[in-house]
């Protein structure tokens, strides 16, 4: 008996004493520093948002698919229902949550890159305005940061200004995925819905439009700046029916968020990511950036490059509901003057060299 509990008792020291070289072992191990969680949540914020905007749409239709074939068919039925009765509410205002605005997270994916907005001009809240955001890049972040996002301050800097990003119009055919966009502000790239923040929600209302569009992301690649504006005048004719002032606004950084694989003109791939464009509407590019778990490995992730997006001064533009394609191309002209004025005045400033030029196509 002595023996057992001899035994049991030196088990019990044994295992105390282990117990303790564990915790003296797991003390020792140094704790996260505030920055390294910082990083770490700026990460996460980024991933959360890359995989929204690639896989959501996709996810949610296949799995609404799925589900028809299943015991819950019922679900997607009623979703489509009320899809079929909701459908013209993106082309009408939406359904904006302003809390979504002035989530936190955001505030970790702008300190990323980071993102910074730079006013160059005051916008009277007295007038509506159409932003034009240059350039594309692959997901056009310094747009979505701004224009989407409270993080960088725009009502802040433009007060009595209400921004708005317009994208795709077929993303809102997607379950659930148009609902998150709805919810976040963003709006179809169309005639009718540009309209319709123009002259049924007062004045004060800046709507942002990313104009090369998903031709403009197959040129995209560090150290170039090339836009695709030339013949794209359709935001021009929708300022002048409205009497919307046009503001130029360059996201110095954005193109170099990614590498991307870039096919010459002419080239049989080429020719197929035109035509897929010309069809679906947005561009299949092959890009790559950093890793989940280092920036020195290949992934999907942007990489951590400062993005500065300066807002120019407004052009005033007059009310004219059926204006003639002689002034639109005056206005068009007078656009890209004040754009290419305030990429000279400012590239310097944020990375580029006075050689650089901007090159529109």
């Amino acid at each position: 008996m002595k023996t057992i509990i001899a035994a049991c008792s030196q088990n019990l020291s044994g295992s105390r004493a282990s117990i303790q070289t564990a915790l003296r072992t797991l003390l020792a191990v140094p704790w996260p520093s505030q920055r390294d969680i910082g990083s770490a949540l700026q990460l996460l914020a980024v991933l959360q948002w890359v995989l929204s905007f690639l896989l959501l749409g996709t996810v949610s239709l296949l799995l609404f698919i799925y589900l028809l074939f299943t015991s819950l068919w019922l679900i997607p039925v009623l979703y489509l229902a009320w899809i079929i009765f909701d459908w013209d509410t993106p082309e009408k205002g939406g359904r904006r949550l302003p809390c979504l605005r002035r989530w936190t997270v955001w505030k970790h994916f702008r300190d990323y890159f980071p993102v910074k907005l730079v006013k160059t001009h005051d916008l009277s809240p007295s007038h509506n305005y159409i932003i034009g955001s240059h350039p594309h890049g692959i997901l056009c972040v310094g747009a979505f940061c701004n224009f989407i996002t409270g993080s960088t301050g725009f009502e802040e800097l433009f007060p009595g200004i209400r921004s708005f990003l317009t994208t795709l119009a077929g993303n809102f055919r997607l379950p659930v995925f148009r609902e998150y966009l709805m919810s976040g502000g963003l709006f179809p790239v169309t005639r009718r819905a540009i309209g319709y923040l123009l002259s049924q929600k007062g004045t004060g209302n800046a709507v942002a439009i990313v104009i090369g569009g998903a031709a403009e992301s197959l040129s995209c690649r560090p150290g170039v700046t090339t836009l695709i504006l030339k013949n794209r005048k359709g935001f021009v004719r929708m300022a002048l029916r409205h009497g919307a002032f046009l503001v130029p606004s360059f996201s110095f950084g954005e193109n170099d968020l990614f590498r991307q694989v870039v096919f010459e003109e002419g080239s049989w791939m080429r020719s197929i990511q035109w035509r897929f464009q010309k069809t679906m509407g947005f561009a299949p590019c092959l890009f790559y950036g950093r890793g989940l778990t280092s920036c020195r490995s290949r992934g999907f992730l942007p990489y951590a490059r400062p993005i500065t997006t300066v807002v120019g001064e407004p052009v005033a533009v007059p009310k004219v509901e059926n204006p003639s394609r002689e002034l639109v191309d005056q206005y068009h002209e007078l656009y890209i003057r004040a754009l290419l004025k305030l990429f000279n005045e400012n590239k310097t400033k944020y990375g580029l060299s006075e050689s650089d030029e901007l090159h529109i196509l």
